[in-house]
């Protein structure tokens, strides 16, 4: 290969390199339009809250620790685990939530999407693991762990699904807040 095919390969590279920070560098503003328009579908695929699945409400107690770090990476790779896991509960039995599919697709492409996003900037970013980031992990994982053993435990019926759809418009709100001080 001479010296100019060696430029442009180069020069692509660079390029792209640009272009993937620059789409980093906007991650929290994309996230909030992303957060704003999940809230918006959540809204959209159910109805108003069913009263008489008020005495089913279960706290799942949300791990806020794992959104309080200082650090922009740390907050990115809690952020990206709770879309992966909401994702992963939203895939699930939803026979008997009876919800808008349109508007469930829509948000489960949404936020498949900003999983992707959230992991390529993720990765950059990472150069290694620390004890913390694990800690959150684990503590993520149990959290949605109590939700998704909920749904099992109520055979995925109509009031579990509700409950946890405003248990995940809960969490939502919660990381446009942490994304709006960043």
């Amino acid at each position: 290969m001479n010296a100019f095919g060696l430029i442009q390969i180069g020069l692509i590279l660079s390029c792209t390199t640009i272009i993937s920070s620059l789409q980093c560098n906007h991650l929290p503003l994309q996230q909030r339009k992303v957060i704003e328009n999940s809230l918006r579908l959540l809204d959209k695929m159910g109805k108003k809250f069913p009263q008489r699945c008020l005495r089913e409400k279960m706290s799942f107690r949300f791990p806020m620790q794992v959104l309080q770090s200082r650090q922009k990476e740390t907050v990115g790779v809690a952020i990206e685990e709770i879309f992966q896991h909401i994702f992963y509960i939203f895939s699930k039995n939803l026979t008997l939530a009876a919800w808008d599919g349109t508007a469930l697709d829509q948000f489960q492409n949404g936020l498949y999407r900003q999983i992707e996003q959230l992991e390529a900037c993720v990765i950059k970013k990472q150069t290694q693991y620390c004890r913390s980031k694990e800690v959150n992990r684990l503590k993520l994982k149990k959290y949605f762990q109590k939700i998704d053993c909920f749904l099992e435990d109520k055979q995925h019926n109509l009031c579990s699904w509700e409950i946890s759809r405003a248990e995940m418009r809960r969490c939502l709100q919660l990381i446009d807040k942490v994304t709006r001080k960043l």
